[in-house]
C-alpha cells in the first residue's frame, strides 16, 4: 500500500507529502482495540462512512464523510495527540481518495451506523438492525465497579430500558464484585446500550458500568425475585426463601415505569447522594410502594458459632435488633437502620463463606424484628443493638458511608493508640484464628492495612476484632478494605 521505508525520516516526510485525503491512514494501535474505538476518534468532526482495520499490523483506515473534516480532524490531531486505551496512536492522510471494503462485511457497517445513529440520537434502519442481529448477541454482562451504593437489579431495568425491552436479568457477585446479565429483546438494543452506557456513572462519581457482550444469546431465568428476573414471566415462583415481587411492583415495571430514574432526562444522569441512596434503596415512586424493608434474612449460618445475637451484629452497617430462629437455628433476621443499609448488606454478604459454610443473605418481609413480650424468655435469641456504641455510622448521611467495600481479605484498623506495634497487631489477629500475610502502617500509626490469607479469616477477624479493647479506653475499628498491600 505504501512504498518500503527506510526508517522514521523518510516516514515523517511521506506524512508531509501525502495530499489530502477523506481517508486517513491511523498507526500503532493497541492490540485490543475496537473498530467503535477507531471510529470514536473520527466522529466528533463529522459523518465517518467506512472503517478498514488491519489487526496484525496494529493498522487502520478511517473514510470521513469528506475531505473537508478529514482536513479538521488531522490539523486537530497534529496538536492534540489522540489516544486509544491509553496509548498514543497516528493519523495521517492516505494515499488512498476512498475505501473499497467488502460490502458483505455486516459487522463493520452494523457499527458504522448504529455509531452514527446513537450519536445523531436517531433509530438505525431495519437493514442495521439485521446487519446487527448477525453480528452481536442480545445479551449484555455487566460489571459494577466503585460500588459506593447498591445497584438493585430494577435499577439496572430502568437505565437500560431505555434503549430497548429488557426481557431478563440476571444478578451474582463474582470475584467481589457485583455483576449481571441482561437481556435486550433485540441485539441492536444491546449494541446501542453498550455504546451509550460503557464507563459512564450511574450516581456521581460513583457504581461506573462496565459492559461487554456475552456469548450467550438466551438466558435461562427460574425464579423472579430480587437476584433475577424474566419480565417475560411474571407467573415464575420466587424460591428459595427469596422476597417474591409485589403484583403491583411487577406490573409497574412491565411498563415504562414512573420511577425515580424513569423521571430523568436521558439515560444517565448524576444524582445527589441522596438521591442515589434513596433509589438504591428502593425507595422509587411506584404505585404507591414505600420502599422496601431493612430486615435481612440471613441462612446457613454455622449453629455450632453464630448461635447468639453477638456474632452477627458488628459484621456489617448499624444493626438495631437480630433475632435467632428458634426453629432454625441456622437463621436470622437482622434489623439494619434502613433500607439502604439492608441492600448493601444483602449484595455484599450474600454468597460470602464464613465460619465454614456459605451464608444466604435475602430481604425479609418483615419490617422490623419484634421483641419479646414481657416476661418472655425467648433464650437470648432476640437482642436490641439500637443504643450499641458499636455503630459504624452514628451521623445521619456520615461520609463514613462511602467507605462500606465488600469483604476482601484486606482490612483497615483504627484508632490504633500510639504505642501497639506491628508485632502486637499481627499478634492478635494471628489468635483470631487466621495468617497474616502483609501489614502496613499509615503514615500517622493512627491506622494501618493488615492481609489475612482469604476474605473468611478476615470476616471471622473483623467480627472477633471490631471495637476490641486496646487499653486506656481506646477500642479497635476494623473494616474492609478496598485495598491491598
Amino acid at each position: 500500500m505504501y512504498g518500503a521505508s527506510n526508517g522514521s525520516d523518510s516516514k515523517k516526510l511521506r506524512v508531509e507529502e501525502a495530499p489530502p485525503s477523506r481517508v486517513l491512514h491511523i498507526r500503532k494501535l493497541p492490540n485490543e482495540a475496537s473498530e467503535t474505538e477507531v471510529i470514536a476518534l473520527g466522529l466528533p468532526f463529522g459523518k465517518v462512512t467506512n472503517i478498514l482495520t488491519l489487526k496484525g499490523k496494529n493498522q487502520a483506515f478511517l473514510e470521513m464523510g469528506t475531505e473537508e473534516t478529514a482536513i479538521t480532524m488531522v490539523n486537530y490531531y497534529s496538536t492534540v495527540t489522540p489516544h486509544i486505551r491509553n496509548v498514543p496512536v497516528f493519523i495521517q492522510y492516505s494515499n488512498h481518495k476512498e475505501l473499497k471494503t467488502d460490502a458483505g462485511n455486516q459487522r463493520t457497517q452494523a457499527v458504522l451506523q448504529a455509531v452514527s445513529a446513537v450519536q445523531s440520537g436517531g433509530s438505525p434502519s431495519s437493514d442495521v438492525q439485521e446487519a446487527l442481529a448477525a453480528a452481536s448477541s442480545p445479551v449484555l454482562r455487566i460489571i459494577i465497579d466503585n460500588m459506593f451504593y447498591p445497584v438493585t437489579l430494577d435499577v439496572l431495568q430502568q437505565i437500560f430500558s431505555k434503549f430497548g425491552t429488557v426481557m431478563k436479568i440476571i444478578t451474582f457477585t463474582k470475584n467481589n464484585q457485583f455483576q449481571a446479565l441482561l437481556q435486550f429483546s433485540d441485539p441492536v438494543n444491546a449494541q446501542q446500550a453498550k455504546l451509550a452506557l460503557d464507563g459512564q456513572n450511574i450516581y456521581n462519581s460513583c457504581c461506573t458500568l462496565r459492559i461487554d457482550f456475552s456469548k450467550l444469546v438466551n438466558l435461562n431465568v427460574k425464579y423472579n425475585n430480587d437476584k433475577s428476573r424474566d419480565y417475560t414471566r411474571p407467573e415464575l415462583p420466587a424460591g428459595d426463601g427469596q422476597p417474591s415481587i409485589d403484583p403491583s411492583v411487577a406490573a409497574a415495571f412491565s411498563k415504562d415505569s414512573n420511577s425515580l430514574l424513569g423521571k430523568i432526562p436521558g439515560a444517565l444522569n448524576p444524582l445527589s447522594a441522596a438521591a442515589a441512596a434513596a433509589a438504591a434503596a428502593g425507595r422509587v415512586a411506584l404505585a404507591g410502594q414505600t420502599g422496601s424493608s431493612g430486615v435481612l434474612l440471613v441462612s446457613n449460618l454455622n449453629e455450632e458459632v453464630s448461635n447468639t445475637p453477638a456474632h452477627t451484629h458488628t459484621l456489617y452497617g448499624d444493626v438495631q435488633r437480630v433475632k435467632i430462629l428458634y426453629n432454625k437455628k441456622d437463621s436470622a433476621l437482622i434489623q439494619m437502620s434502613d433500607g439502604n443499609q439492608a441492600q448493601l448488606a444483602m449484595s455484599h454478604l450474600n454468597g460470602q463463606k464464613m465460619y465454614g459454610k456459605i451464608i444466604r443473605v435475602t430481604l425479609s418481609k418483615h419490617q422490623t424484628v419484634a421483641l419479646p413480650r414481657d416476661g418472655l424468655d425467648d433464650q437470648g435469641l432476640t437482642k436490641d443493638y439500637a443504643n450499641s456504641p458499636l455503630h459504624r455510622f452514628k451521623k445521619p448521611g456520615s461520609k463514613n458511608f462511602q467507605n462500606i467495600f465488600p469483604p476482601s481479605a484486606t482490612l483497615h484498623l483504627s484508632n490504633v493508640p500510639q504505642d501497639v506495634t506491628e508485632d502486637d497487631l499481627r499478634l492478635l489477629f494471628s489468635n483470631a484464628g487466621g495468617t497474616v500475610k502483609a501489614f502496613k502502617f499509615f503514615q500517622d500509626r493512627k491506622m494501618a492495612l493488615i492481609q489475612m490469607s482469604t476474605v473468611e479469616e478476615a470476616i471471622q477477624a473483623l467480627i472477633d476484632l471490631h471495637n476490641y479493647n486496646m487499653g486506656g479506653s481506646q477500642h479497635l475499628r476494623v473494616s474492609f478494605s478496598k485495598s491491598t498491600i
